[in-house]
């Protein structure tokens, strides 16, 4: 088996906070995270998928492909949005890197599991920022 990854870039925003709590305890638990005017990061998603070599090709997954899905099903809803407002598959969650890294997880796995049989969805690594990132891995 083969795995290849491909990286993508996105500008999103977010707040961190509950509703059903007051600012000072959503100050307390998610610190400058929970502004509400809410803060921006420029993402990095890296997406990995393992398979098979197809030899007469010479590739486990087309590439392209591979882009075009996670285009259509993350970065097109999320690029320069607030994940917290114009994010349906993001509404009603705390926008934790943790949260949104496993709603990717879910939205890639569910259609590459369709369009390309043959590989599996083995990690992707959410970079928040140079310092904070989030890996969610096959178990």
């Amino acid at each position: 088996m083969i795995t290849i990854t491909r990286a993508f870039q996105f500008c999103s925003g977010h707040r961190l906070y509950r509703p059903d709590w007051d600012e000072e305890r959503n100050r307390s638990v998610f610190g400058l995270c929970s502004n509400p005017a809410g803060h921006g990061h420029n993402y990095t998603l890296e997406v990995s998928v393992t398979g098979p070599l197809d030899h007469e090709t010479g590739m486990i997954m087309n590439l392209r492909q591979l882009k075009e899905v996670v285009k259509e099903k993350v970065i097109a809803d999320v690029d320069h949005k607030n994940l917290n407002v114009d994010v349906a598959w993001m509404k009603g969650a705390i926008p934790t890197t943790e949260v949104f890294a496993d709603r990717i997880w879910q939205r890639i796995e569910s259609v590459l599991h369709k369009e390309a049989p043959q590989v599996i969805l083995e990690e992707i690594v959410l970079h928040e920022t140079a310092s904070n990132r989030v890996r969610k891995r096959r178990s």
